[in-house]
């Protein structure tokens, strides 16, 4: 049920799951998918290889979560998650290093709505999020060393941030950073961009 590997880490496939597992989980109305994802080549000095498995069965559904403090399953979980996530650092052509990341997700959407493919493209695109808009926050306009605490000052201020981002975004600016740079050297452009509603 794994995958194959090469000696530098790389998952090369990934093997059926074995044929009493899946035929087991298909009487007890659950299944199994998985699905691979590789980077066709190396980017920014690394290549990156996604396995991502899902498992759908009631009775791990039901068990999850009734061992704990309530004792109780976990009403809404569908399924059981694991993402693979193995890096190669490559320098000239040669492997310099390997790292492997594992993290596990219960989601509660029905594999009839979400197989491991479109599970993944989910997880992949709260990270997308979390780069496109947390990160420049906190970056960019250096939101974590805000001495704002009073009132709600520090929410006005991060909505006030949220629109800056969504209207350079709207304008076509890849690069935040470089954008308020831009603009900070030609306030009646900026003015130009905010009036006419990120449309230049």
């Amino acid at each position: 049920m794994g995958a194959e590997r090469l000696p530098g880490g790389l998952p090369t496939g990934v093997t059926t799951p074995p044929i009493w597992l899946q035929r087991e989980l298909a009487e007890r109305g659950g299944r199994i998918s998985w699905f691979i994802d590789a980077s066709p080549k190396v980017q920014h000095g690394r290549r990156e290889v996604r396995v991502f498995w899902a498992l759908a069965d009631p009775e791990q559904n039901a068990y999850v979560g009734s061992s704990g403090t309530h004792a109780k399953p976990w009403p809404h979980l569908a399924q059981i998650c694991c993402v693979e996530r193995h890096r190669l650092f490559v320098r000239r052509g040669q492997v310099i290093a390997t790292e492997v990341d594992i993290r596990y997700y219960v989601p509660s959407l029905d594999p009839k709505r979400a197989d491991a493919k479109a599970l993944l493209a989910l997880t992949r695109g709260h990270w997308g999020i979390e780069n496109r808009l947390h990160h420049v926050r906190d970056v960019t306009f250096d939101e974590d060393r805000s001495q704002m605490r009073v009132g709600a000052g520090p929410q006005t201020f991060a909505a006030c941030r949220n629109l800056v981002i969504a209207i350079l975004r709207r304008s076509g600016a890849t690069n935040i950073a470089a954008a308020l740079r831009t603009f900070a050297a030609r306030p009646a452009n900026a003015a130009l961009l905010v009036l006419s509603t990120g449309r230049l």
